[in-house]
């Protein structure tokens, strides 16, 4: 009842209306055996008894039979009407505010929680919640009749209606008795449905990988295996309800000869009229249909709750990034200053997922697994810092904690002088701007993938892009910037896909732009024009009002050493500490590790460029050869 009653709370004007129609329809059944003894009594008989029929008479008869029919068809149309409009109101409000908690809750909590699961909340567990709203209104209409219908049976006969009313009782104990066996089943159904979605999203997503790999049939059966549990519960579902409906249905029916039976013996013993047995028999009849009504609505309520429950689950979360009320400090068309101070961080490897994939070995099994240890530096505004390390040294952590995805353990991170936690909702999002290892393109255009809503005109869009270095090929491209690039990109090479990315993040212009690793995919010639031109950039300023902007004080996660080159600073991280600080040059005569990591990666890049170059003489010897034969 309680969740029953968020929804009447919420649409009292469209309950009260569909409640009025199903009302309405409700008397009219009522009426229906009135008019027809009206009918009977006034026009049937006299008619026998006259041997004819006064017209006026049979046409009061028509208008009556005919009126209350549709005053009756009026009744159920609204009552649907209005009962399916208050359901689907319902559905689409508690989408829309599961989406939107989505998008509050910090990245930490959606890595707890499967998207699979989570597309289960918004749709199935919002339906799920909401199933009883269509029967409802009919079903509390129907009460009208239950009342009428029980206060016709007990004047016309008091001993008859306290036998056949015994039936109500009977039908709350069955309810109760379904509601405790029903309600851990439809959880599980509940569960497993988040399941076949969550293995559903994982088998779209991973595509690429399934088809490569040729683990077609794996994944059918592992979504086979998913759907056939699902099945089962459902079937499990599906036999609780079908033996709680038919005793529902025969409970009435039971009702209906237990009257007639002690009817009978008050009949014999007359102590009633056969007409009167009659009336009471007929009228517990009209009683079954509105027991059956109430049914609908105790049939849905078990699973109603357990959606209402996961829904409420998702709504109550309340993350871990809480807000403050201060602006974003410094002046809004400058580079910011960034500053690092003492911190730490550790992910509860029991419950969190790690969302950078790295690790340092630390703690085994379950607790806290930490990856940043009294990490502090600063960033001067305007400047490039070159984050450098190991795999699992924690470079992409600290890349989420400057963005405010998560938040430090200990220790804070400040920009232009303020602590990120103090900053009110939205304000990093306008001052900072991430370029992730992993880019996401929408199945949409060039313009729109930059902009993503942006209201800014085409040449700000080509600004962005030339500093990206991806106006080339975007001028080369069928439509220019109204091209789609097809879902997740699917036209573009990697490369086109990160200097896209970047172009995203440069046309709003941040005052700190955070770079994780995200021209990997792109040759180093490109990659050290687009750095050069970010330091450009910076080096021009601005105060942003002009439509040139400000410059960006920029944090890149850097493997190659051309690219570490460019930086004014590197950091260097190792097990999660700054082992080192300073120019490229300084790090490669001060530090070991240092040292050894860059030119470890410039013998890869180096052998690799060698073994493409053996490739290419190969081909070519072999042509000229096939050419001489």
């Amino acid at each position: 009842m309680g969740v029953l009653w968020v929804a009447v709370r919420a649409e009292p004007r469209v309950f009260a209306l569909s409640v009025l129609a199903s009302g309405l329809y409700a008397a009219m059944t009522v009426a229906t055996a009135q008019v027809l003894g009206m009918v009977t009594e006034d026009v049937v008989l006299p008619a026998f008894e006259d041997g004819r029929a006064a017209a006026g008479a049979l046409a009061a008869g028509a208008a009556a039979i005919v009126g209350v029919a549709a005053l009756k068809a009026l009744g159920v149309a609204g009552r649907r009407f209005y009962a399916g409009l208050m359901q689907y109101r319902m559905q689409a409000k508690y989408r829309r505010e599961v989406t939107r908690q989505y998008l509050r809750l910090p990245l930490a909590w959606h890595h707890r929680h499967p998207t699979g699961q989570l597309l289960s909340n918004a749709n199935a567990d919002v339906e799920a919640a909401w199933a009883p709203i269509a029967p409802l209104p009919m079903a509390v209409g129907v009460v009208f009749m239950l009342l009428i219908s029980a206060v016709s049976i007990l004047l016309t006969d008091v001993a008859v209606a306290a036998v056949g009313f015994l039936i109500f009782p009977a039908i709350a104990l069955v309810n109760v008795v379904y509601q405790r066996r029903l309600a851990p089943v439809a959880t599980h159904a509940q569960r497993l449905r988040a399941e076949v979605s969550e293995v559903a999203h994982e088998s779209f997503e991973g595509g690429l990988v399934v088809k490569t790999l040729g683990r077609e049939d794996a994944e059918t059966l592992r979504f086979a295996a998913a759907t056939n549990r699902l099945r089962d519960a459902n079937i499990a579902v599906g036999r609780l309800r079908g033996l709680f409906d038919p005793v529902l249905e025969a409970l009435p029916n039971l009702g209906v000869l237990a009257v007639l039976l002690i009817g009978s013996l008050r009949l014999q013993a007359n102590a009633m009229t056969a007409g009167d047995l009659v009336q009471v028999a007929y009228l517990f009849t009209l009683l079954s249909w509105p027991i059956r009504a109430l049914g609908w609505v105790l049939a849905e309520v078990p699973r109603s709750v357990v959606g209402w429950e996961r829904v409420r689950g998702v709504l109550d979360a309340t993350g871990s990034l809480p807000y403050g009320e201060a602006a974003p400090g410094g002046d809004g068309g400058r580079a910011a200053a960034m500053e690092v101070r003492g911190v730490r961080f550790a992910y509860e490897t029991d419950e969190h997922a790690d969302l950078s994939g790295e690790g340092n070995g630390d703690g085994a099994g379950g607790g806290p697994r930490h990856i940043l240890h009294d990490v502090s530096f600063s960033v001067e505004p305007g400047r490039t810092v070159a984050l450098v390390g190991p795999t699992g040294s924690g470079k992409s952590t600290l890349t989420s904690l400057l963005v405010r995805l998560v938040d430090p353990a200990d220790g804070s991170v400040l920009l232009d002088g303020v602590d990120l936690r103090d900053v009110r909702r939205g304000g990093v999002a306008e001052t900072v701007s991430l370029v992730p290892q992993q880019t996401f393109l929408f199945d949409d255009t060039v313009r729109g993938n930059v902009t993503l809503g942006m209201d800014a005109p085409d040449d700000r869009v080509w600004e962005a892009l030339r500093l990206a270095q991806a106006d080339g090929f975007t001028a080369a491209l069928p439509d220019g910037l109204d091209t789609r690039v097809g879902e997740r990109g699917a036209t573009l090479s990697g490369g086109q896909r990160q200097r896209l990315v970047l172009a995203r993040a440069l046309i709003r212009r941040p005052r700190l732009l955070v770079m994780d690793d995200a021209t990997s995919a792109v040759d180093p010639q490109v990659e050290a024009r687009i750095l050069r031109n970010l330091r450009e950039r910076a080096a021009e300023g601005g105060d942003g009002d002009d439509g040139g902007g400000g410059g960006s004080t920029v944090v890149v996660v850097a493997y190659r050493k051309a690219t570490i080159a460019l930086a004014d600073e590197v950091v260097y991280l190792d097990h999660g500490r700054v082992t080192g600080r300073g120019t490229h040059a300084e790090l490669l005569e001060t530090s070991e590790g240092y040292r050894d990591l860059v030119n470890a990666y410039e013998r890869t890049e180096r052998d690799e460029t060698e073994r493409e170059r053996a490739e290419l003489e190969d081909t070519a010897v072999e042509g000229g050869e096939e050419a001489l034969r």
